[in-house]
């Protein structure tokens, strides 16, 4: 079965101690009258650590995040290694995967984004971590409900969430102040944004920017509390229609067109990464992108301005709504040994600790999935650091739960991110009218969506 999706995560590279290991192994044979000496192969087999392989898409700062984690995970549980390995994008991750299928060569534990979930659940290679929950007792309570809530899917969590983030306003303060704004209200609405935007304005450039990025679509959809596609946002029964069409898209584009034909928002393309320079180096005074930016931008800012931070817009009469998390999550792979699938939610259930969790959101910016993560003194000492992250929890706990900020559910997510992208940069460039881009690119992916509903049945 070839099924269209991607995802991603890789394994980790550690070490655990494995004369600890023996020495328990030797000292619970000895206590049953037995001699190490005569100890068999298989008695020392079984003492040995189980090594797990965790497959992951995190480069650079985040990779020596990821690396640092294993390693103190191996250092205090000598029963079980985990080892790291990169695998590139998430994308080339999850063709990795469909490789190894029919083989040993996969992982144990994959790290997969938040549009991969669809085609992790119907590719039938998980062990939805429900199970061990179940077994274990585990208390889902202690950890963020509005995250949980995405991969949990007809009443079951199916993947641990890892990196999360979510959408937020970045503002230049100091460039508000000069504009006779006031740099500790943002705007709230698409009006204010808009209103804001020309005000920014000088010297005849653009006052903000905004990135042709697919999942700001998806974002403000769910912050009108508007679902993406149809069946519940495909929650409660497989998606079989897109709705980017809908008055919600046409409402998004629309304003988004507006503000770029007026020249108060500048159009800089798809890659996120320009639109972030040109907000770092103050060429533009607003712009959007994912809370796991924040610490990256207010470094790449560097002191020449102050940097606010602010709730993703919304329309002035949508009453409720909110953000959908991003980033991605941790699946228990079923076709590897009972003690393997163990070993890996062993891990997990590391990963999720406070401990662990307050660590990992330091060292990458990316939300802790447990409450108490912000209990420790590490992530108090990097909020006090960088205020501007208590905008991004305000903005997860505000957010309304429904199935529009649960997330829309769909096999051909990534695909469709790409057919919505296209969609915008037709619309902003005049090529097509902001309802016809969005029908036309509804049409694609409801196809699309079809195809792939027809490939798993």
């Amino acid at each position: 079965m070839v099924l269209p999706l991607a995802l991603s995560m890789a394994a980790l590279a550690g070490c655990g101690n494995n004369s600890n290991a023996s020495n328990a192994a030797a000292n619970s044979a000895s206590a049953n009258n037995e001699t190490t000496a005569s100890a068999s192969p298989a008695s020392s087999a079984a003492a040995a650590p189980v090594k797990i392989t965790w497959w992951h898409s995190m480069s650079g700062t985040n990779e020596k995040a990821i690396k640092q984690l294993v390693s103190d995970f191996n250092a205090s549980h000598p029963d079980v290694q985990v080892e790291a390995i990169f695998q590139g994008k998430y994308d080339e991750s999850l063709n990795k995967l469909k490789a190894s299928l029919g083989s040993d060569s996969g992982p144990d534990l994959i790290q997969v984004y938040e549009i991969g979930s669809k085609f992790m659940i119907d590719s039938k290679m998980i062990t939805p971590v429900q199970q061990f929950v179940d077994q274990d007792n585990f208390d889902l309570s202690a950890l963020e409900p509005n995250i949980i809530r995405y991969y949990t899917i007809d009443g079951k969590l199916n993947a641990m969430p890892f990196n999360t983030s979510n959408p937020i306003l970045y503002y230049n303060k100091d460039a508000f102040k000069a504009a006779g704004l006031d740099p500790e209200k943002p705007p709230k609405t698409f009006e204010e944004f808009e209103t804001a935007a020309k005000a920014l304005e000088k010297n005849g450039k653009p006052g903000a920017a905004i990135a042709i990025y697919g999942w700001f679509m998806e974002q403000l959809f769910a912050n009108q509390n508007a679902e993406y596609v149809n069946n519940g946002n495909g929650r409660d029964a497989a998606a079989t229609e897109s709705l980017l069409a809908s008055d919600a898209g046409v409402k998004t584009l629309e304003w988004w067109k507006k503000m770029v034909d007026e020249g108060a928002v500048a159009n800089l393309g798809r890659d996120t990464d320009d639109t972030d320079s040109a907000f770092a180096a103050g060429q533009v005074a607003m712009t959007l992108n994912s809370t796991a930016s924040l610490r990256n931008m207010v470094e790449a800012v560097g002191g020449k301005f102050e940097v606010g931070t602010g709730f993703l817009p919304k329309p002035a009469d949508a009453k409720e709504g909110g953000v959908v998390v991003g980033g991605a999550s941790l699946y228990i792979m079923n076709n590897k040994p009972d003690d393997h699938q163990k070993a890996a939610w062993e891990f997990i259930k590391y990963v999720a600790s406070p401990e662990a969790q307050a660590n990992w959101s330091v060292n990458t910016g990316y939300f802790p999935i447990t409450k108490a993560a912000y209990d420790q003194q590490v992530l108090k000492d990097n909020m006090a650091k960088y205020p501007q992250f208590q905008t991004a929890v305000d903005q997860l706990h505000a957010s309304t739960a429904s199935n529009a900020t649960s997330g829309a559910v769909m096999g051909v997510f990534p695909e469709a991110r790409q057919i919505v992208e296209g969609a915008i940069e037709e619309a902003l460039n005049g090529k097509k009218q902001p309802k016809q881009a969005l029908q036309d690119a509804a049409t694609q992916i409801t196809d699309k969506i079809k195809q792939y509903n027809d490939s798993v049945k």
